[in-house]
């Protein structure tokens, strides 16, 4: 992953962050309850972990980083021209993620 794609994200992040339906259910389940500021953490602090260029929503990125007390965070999110879409946000599953929940399992 380049530096490009992570200043085209950020870049976009300080213009509007936008949470698409899909990330509102997902940050406020009751057993998760993600803040917009832990995303906005994630989205300024984390790392890129994939690129998905073929996303029928547009070129978008899974990210890693870290919320409230630590939890590590994955955060879905693409660059649009005047905002940055946040897809999903969830906590990762350290049984479907390994390495420090960077890399997936294999099935």
């Amino acid at each position: 992953m380049t530096h490009e794609h992570l200043d085209l994200m950020r870049k976009r992040a300080k213009q509007n962050l936008l949470f698409l339906p899909h990330a509102i259910r997902q940050m406020n389940h009751p057993d998760r309850m993600i803040s917009t500021s832990e995303v906005r953490k994630v989205v300024f602090e984390g790392e890129i972990i994939e690129d998905y260029p073929e996303d029928v929503r547009g070129y978008s990125y899974l990210v890693l980083g870290f919320g409230d007390e630590e939890r590590a965070l994955h955060v879905v999110c693409a660059p649009k021209d005047e905002y940055l879409a946040i897809i999903t946000a969830y906590i990762p599953n350290q049984e479907q993620w390994g390495n420090n929940f960077t890399i997936r399992r294999k099935k």
